[in-house]
């Protein structure tokens, strides 16, 4: 095993607190004391903000089940110090998912301790930058692509529909399924974004109110299948004009989480309605999965719609994507 990298006495975070019912939040020191158990600790180069991560920062967000907690679902870097053999100091590493940002300290703060079966070596391939770029948002568009792939969708088949196309997650799903040879329509509120949707791949373009709203039971069988990444406002929509045995890939509820459809789409056309949780799944799936992130799955144009930030700048951040304004990713630079 290579030696350990000596832990920093004292380091930036950026920490959300409740202290009776004041939440206050913004950047602080922390200490290797400050960290939660596990075996690797790593210095964090690179984050991103995702909608779960500006949810955790407000007082009603629902989503932190600590406090202090340190957001940041994702986070890159080099391990400084791991007690697992198969994880040297040095090494560049991924970890999201789980707890992390939620229940335990995640990636906006410069050094991150984590448990070894979290920890995804760094596909060759893909630079800490590239990893973030990607992120959860990423990891669950991939995760999406390949269960509709794995179910028997295949280029050619028909249209496939990607609903909140201009946030991180839809903008990946374009980009992995157009570099796939598939069919691309997006679905997306803000006509300002299809330039862009364009560039990654899409072909065709759903308005907002065509992809929402009340509908009989069942309509014109239209897509081959679909990855819904908002949810009440789109997802009814999505299952009822699925064609006969196609899928929905269905992540997000950014537009709501009740879901009123009927059983109609389900026993008269054989749908499937597929559940993405990327934050559970088991580490060599995941590991797996980053592997093709790297190679068959790479988003195309993976920079394309990137705003970067660094911790002094997270906060803007991470209210503009509760407040709906994501264009493309955002990632964070943390360290390095």
């Amino acid at each position: 095993m290579s030696e350990p990298i000596a832990l920093p006495a004292s380091f930036r975070a950026y920490v959300v607190e409740r202290r009776d019912d004041e939440l206050r939040r913004g950047l602080t020191t922390f200490s290797a004391e400050d960290l939660p158990p596990g075996e690797v600790a790593i210095a964090v180069e690179w984050s991103s903000v995702n909608f779960k991560d500006g949810l955790a920062a407000r007082a009603d967000g629902k989503v932190a089940r600590v406090y202090p907690l340190v957001p940041g679902i994702d986070l890159a870097g080099r391990v400084l110090v791991s007690g697992d053999p198969a994880i040297a100091p040095g090494a560049a590493v991924i970890a999201h998912g789980y707890d992390i940002g939620t229940s335990r300290h995640g990636g906006f703060a410069e050094v991150a301790r984590v448990p070894a079966g979290w920890v995804v070596p760094l596909p060759e391939g893909l630079t800490e930058r590239d990893a973030m770029a990607i992120g959860t948002a990423g990891f669950t568009a991939g995760m999406s692509v390949a269960a509709l792939e794995e179910r028997g969708l295949a280029p050619g088949d028909g249209p496939v529909l990607v609903t909140g196309a201009s946030g991180g997650v839809g903008s990946a799903a374009v980009a992995i399924l157009a570099s796939r040879g598939h069919e691309v329509w997006a679905a997306t509120g803000k006509p300002e974004e299809h330039a862009r949707l364009r560039d990654l791949g899409a072909v065709g373009f759903l308005s907002r109110d065509e992809a929402g709203g009340p509908g009989r039971p069942l309509e014109s069988a239209r897509w081959a299948g679909a990855v819904d990444t908002v949810g009440a406002a789109t997802l009814p929509y999505v299952l009822r004009t699925l064609r006969i045995g196609a899928a929905v890939a269905s992540s997000g509820n950014a537009g709501g989480a009740e879901l009123v459809t009927t059983v109609l789409p389900f026993i008269l056309r054989g749908v499937a309605l597929l559940g993405m949780d990327s934050a559970n799944l088991a580490i060599e799936p995941r590991r797996a999965l980053w592997r093709r992130l790297a190679t068959d799955l790479l988003p195309r144009g993976i920079d394309d719609g990137i705003t970067e930030v660094d911790l002094d700048g997270l906060e803007a951040a991470l209210d503009a994507i509760v407040a709906g304004e994501a264009r493309g990713r955002w990632v964070v630079r943390v360290g390095g």
